[in-house]
């Protein structure tokens, strides 16, 4: 059976107008936290902390703000699974920042990026076709299990290593959803535009 080039408008995945704000909020976190990783030569252990602890919170909290514009229904299992992912990310922040060590980072840090990134993984194996953010899902969850399964290899090179290894996925986390966001937008200005008309 052939597929149309593109979809009928009626079983296009649709998403909320304003989707492309969380995700680029995402997008902005995750550059922000790479570039820092990139450029500290030798951070300490408890800016270590705080930094990488930051960003997991951040990160979570962007995902449970964003979660009500992602077109899942509410208390679906998509919808719940997108939520414990962020609440994941935000506790493993609260934890890192509040316990800064590299033992802590390296091994708590890489639980909840693997945990996080299991779930936007079965997320968007579970919502392909039916959501405009199934692809990437499963882009972000497999870029997490690749930063949790790196992390622990480096908790005895310090903690320059390990913001390295979480700035690299954040790194290639943040573009893919800057490119996500900057679609989103674009396509939400067209429909805007042929409502207008």
């Amino acid at each position: 059976m052939t597929l149309p080039a593109t979809p009928s408008p009626s079983t296009a995945p649709t998403a909320a107008p304003d989707l492309w704000k969380p995700v680029l909020l995402r997008a902005a976190v995750a550059l922000v936290f790479g570039a820092v990783t990139v450029f500290w030569a030798a951070p300490p252990v408890p800016a270590m902390g705080w930094t990488a602890g930051l960003y997991l919170l951040a990160t979570g909290v962007v995902l449970l703000w964003g979660a009500r514009r992602t077109g899942l229904a509410a208390g679906s299992p998509q919808a719940r699974l997108l939520a414990a992912a962020g609440a994941i990310l935000a506790g493993t922040g609260a934890a890192v920042a509040l316990l800064p060590s590299n033992l802590v980072f390296g091994v708590v840090g890489a639980l909840g990026l693997a945990l996080a990134g299991a779930a936007e993984l079965i997320l968007g194996i579970a919502t392909r076709g039916r959501s405009v953010l199934a692809r990437d899902w499963i882009t972000s969850g497999i870029i997490g299990l690749g930063t949790a399964v790196g992390l622990p290899f480096f908790i005895d090179l310090g903690p320059h290593a390990l913001l390295g290894v979480a700035g690299g996925g954040a790194i290639i986390g943040g573009v893919l959803w800057t490119l996500a966001g900057l679609t989103l937008r674009h396509d939400a200005r067209g429909v805007s535009a042929e409502a207008v008309n």
